[in-house]
C-alpha cells in the first residue's frame, strides 16, 4: 500500500507489550530474566526508557482484574499473580518518560463509564497527550466473582454493554468545549459556562448525567486501541478503534484481518487509513538464526507441564483437562464463553497440524515468536508491512531485559536504514506519533450523546 499522491509515506508503528515477568510464560525462569521486577518500579522504568530510546510509538500495559488465572496446579509456578494496577503505573511512568505513548487495558465490564472517562483524561494529561485506551470486555471468567457477579457476562451481552459504555465515555470527554477554561482571574471566571454541557445519558446498562470534572483531554480523545477478533469484536473494532492488535500466525492470516477490518471500517462510515492493524510479534534476536533458535528452544524448556496443560484448557474452553494426557490428541471442545477468537484459533491450528495437547501448548506458548539475526526479524516486519498484513507490531519481548535491548540496539537500526521507522518522533503525542487525527468534540444535541448505537 503506497502512500498516495501528496500523503505521507507509511511509517511503520510500533508499541511495547510490557509486563516485567516477560511475554512468555515460561520467561520469568530464564537465566538472564528479572523475575523480581513485576513491582520494581525502577525496572519498570529503565524499560519504558528503552523503549523511548527505540522511538516507539507506545508502551502497552495489558491487564485483569484478577489474578491472571485462578487454578493453583499451575498459577503458582507464573509470575501472573501479582502485577501493578496500569493507569496508576503509567501515571508515574509519565513523570520520567517524554514521549512515548502509554496504553492501558481497561474493561468495559467491570468499570462505570465515568471513572474510566476520567482517569484516562487524567492520564492524558498528566502525559501531556500520550494516553491510550485498550477497549477489552474481559475474557477471565475469574474476574466477575471479584465484583459480586456469579458468572462471566454472555459474549453478545459484554459487546452491547462496550458499544454503550464507550459511547459514554466519549460523550463525557466532550463535556468542556476545547477554550472552556479562561481562568480569567480580573473577571472571576474559571471557565465560560456556555462551553460546559452534560450529558443527560440514559440506556440499557448505564445512567450517566455528567459532565466531567477535567477538561477535554489535551488528545481531544486518548487514542482507541482494541483487540476484538470474534465477528462481533471486529465489528466494535470497526466502529471504534483506532490501533487493533491481533494475533495472526501467518502472512496470508494477517492479510486476510486486514482486508477485512478495513472493509468493516469503511463500511461503518470511516476512513480506513484512520485505523492502524497492528499483529502481534515476539522477537528473540542473535548473531546467527541457529543462535536465535537454540534460544527459542531454551525458552520453551522451561515451560512446566502443569502450565502446559492450564495453558490450553484456559484459552480453548471451560472444559476440565486434568485427565487429559499431554501427549494426546486435543479432545472435542464445545462453544465457550471465554474468547471466541482465540478458542478457534487454537483448534484450527490443532487439528490442522495433528498437534498433542503438548505441542499445542508449546505451540501457543511460543506464538508470535520470530527468532533471527537482525536482518531476518526486520524482513519478517517489513513483509507483513508491505504486503498490506500490519500497519505496524504490538512487540512482545519473552523476558526482559535483554530481548528487548537487542532488538533496540540492533533491528531498530535495521528497521531505519530501510525507511520503515524514523529517527525521531513525530509531534508530541500520541495521534501526532501515529497520524492520527484530533477528534473534533462533538456536536450530537446533549440528549444523544453517549448514546449507545
Amino acid at each position: 500500500m503506497p502512500a498516495t499522491d501528496g500523503a505521507a509515506p507509511r511509517r511503520l508503528g510500533l508499541g511495547a507489550l510490557f509486563h516485567a515477568s516477560g511475554g512468555h510464560i515460561a520467561g520469568w525462569r530464564h537465566p538472564a530474566a528479572r523475575p523480581d521486577g513485576e513491582l520494581d518500579i525502577g525496572f519498570h522504568v529503565e524499560m519504558a526508557r528503552t523503549f523511548e530510546r527505540g522511538r516507539f510509538d507506545a508502551l502497552f500495559i495489558a491487564d485483569v482484574v484478577a489474578i491472571w488465572g485462578e487454578h493453583l496446579d499451575s498459577l503458582h509456578r507464573t509470575a501472573r499473580a501479582e502485577f501493578f494496577e496500569p493507569l496508576t503505573l503509567l501515571a508515574a511512568l509519565s513523570s520520567v518518560t517524554e514521549r512515548i505513548g502509554l496504553v492501558a487495558t481497561a474493561t468495559t465490564t467491570y468499570n462505570q463509564p465515568y471513572h474510566l472517562a476520567r482517569k484516562f483524561a487524567s492520564l492524558d494529561h498528566l502525559s501531556h497527550g500520550r494516553a491510550g485506551w485498550n477497549i477489552v470486555t474481559s475474557v477471565v471468567p475469574l474476574e466477575a466473582q471479584n465484583f459480586g457477579q456469579e458468572r462471566h457476562l454472555e459474549h453478545e451481552l459484554r459487546y452491547r454493554r462496550a458499544d454503550e459504555f464507550v459511547g459514554v465515555v466519549k460523550g463525557l470527554w466532550d463535556s468542556f468545549a476545547d477554550d472552556a477554561f479562561v481562568r480569567d482571574v480580573a473577571a472571576g471566571r474559571y471557565y465560560q459556562p456556555e462551553g460546559l454541557r452534560a450529558v443527560q445519558h440514559r440506556g440499557e446498562h448505564f445512567s450517566v448525567r455528567g459532565p466531567l470534572n477535567i477538561s477535554r483531554p489535551p488528545q481531544g480523545y486518548p487514542v482507541l486501541f482494541q483487540a476484538g477478533s470474534s465477528e462481533t469484536g471486529k465489528d466494535f473494532a470497526a466502529r471504534h478503534g483506532e490501533v487493533l492488535f491481533t494475533s495472526q500466525t501467518s502472512l496470508a492470516g494477517a492479510q486476510a484481518f486486514y482486508a477485512d477490518i478495513k472493509a468493516r471500517v469503511r463500511a461503518q462510515g470511516r476512513n480506513p487509513d484512520d485505523v492502524r492493524v497492528w499483529p502481534g510479534l515476539s522477537p528473540l534476536v542473535a548473531a546467527t538464526e541457529a543462535e536465535a533458535r537454540q534460544r527459542v528452544a531454551e525458552l520453551q524448556e522451561l515451560v512446566h507441564d502443569d502450565v502446559l496443560r492450564r495453558l490450553v484448557q484456559d484459552n480453548i474452553g471451560d472444559l476440565d483437562f486434568s485427565d487429559v494426557g499431554l501427549d494426546g490428541p486435543v479432545p472435542e471442545i464445545p462453544s465457550t464463553n471465554r474468547s471466541q477468537s482465540r478458542r478457534d484459533l487454537m483448534l484450527d491450528l490443532a487439528r490442522r497440524d495433528q498437534l498433542s495437547v503438548r505441542q499445542l501448548g508449546l505451540r501457543f506458548a511460543g506464538s508470535g515468536i520470530v527468532a533471527g539475526t537482525p536482518e531476518q526479524v526486520a524482513d519478517h516486519m517489513e513483509a507483513w508491512f508491505r504486503a498490506a498484513g500490519a500497519d505496524g507490531f504490538n512487540v512482545s519481548f519473552p523476558y526482559f531485559p535483554g530481548p528487548a535491548v537487542d532488538f533496540v540496539e540492533h533491528v531498530v537500526p535495521e528497521l531505519r536504514r530501510r525507511h520503515l521507522t524514523g529517527p525521531e518522533y513525530e509531534g508530541t503525542t500520541l495521534r501526532e506519533h501515529l497520524g492520527l487525527a484530533r477528534p473534533a468534540r462533538s456536536s450530537e444535541p446533549v440528549e444523544h450523546a453517549g448514546r449507545a448505537q
